[in-house]
């Protein structure tokens, strides 16, 4: 996808929208059913403050969710809408002629992620959760001369989509939860 502004050769990634509705959707059926369920049952947290944790979590995980990745002629760059303020969430930049290579890395799970090592020796973490990932790595060879043949995504799609069928079902039976809760007559 190609980016909106006076850099026509800019390329813009976002989150897969996948991914994106996984999460969120995942983050909704954890955490909705339980103001309910703290008045069913007298619990000493207040629902009302449980709403405010709820609402504070889910724009938390959203901006979480904003990253994107631009590749221009200059460098990659990770960046975050405006709103997100820094301290929470921190983007990079790296020029093209600072990066030496990529460094695979394995994960506590057995997976594979990706740094970029600049010059000076500094990790860069390469995003791999985006729409559009082969095309990136492409652009990354392209500009880099750094062989990406071999980099695949972290998580492949169908994870996704059996965690999004796991969670739809988790959502049908939080609105059993929910409607057993209000039927119980103690939510006004």
């Amino acid at each position: 996808m190609t980016a909106n502004s006076a850099d026509t050769s800019a390329s813009i990634f976002r989150l897969s929208p996948l991914i994106r509705m996984t999460l969120l959707s995942l983050y909704v059926a954890l955490t909705v059913p339980l103001p309910f369920l703290a008045e069913v049952t007298a619990a000493p947290l207040p629902p009302r403050l449980l709403w405010v944790g709820i609402s504070i979590g889910l724009v938390a995980l959203y901006a979480v969710l904003t990253e994107r990745v631009i590749l221009d002629d200059q460098g990659i760059q990770v960046t975050y809408p405006t709103w997100v303020p820094g301290f929470f969430r921190k983007g990079w930049s790296l020029p093209w002629s600072e990066i030496k290579e990529l460094k695979p890395r394995t994960t506590g799970q057995g997976g594979m992620v990706y740094y970029f090592l600049s010059q000076d020796g500094k990790a860069y973490l390469l995003p791999m959760r985006v729409a559009g990932f082969g095309q990136m790595v492409r652009q990354v060879q392209v500009k880099t001369g750094i062989d990406t043949t071999d980099i695949s995504t972290l998580a492949q799609p169908w994870m996704y989509l059996i965690l999004l069928g796991c969670t739809l079902l988790l959502l049908l039976i939080d609105a059993w939860t929910i409607t057993t809760a209000l039927s119980m007559g103690k939510l006004t």
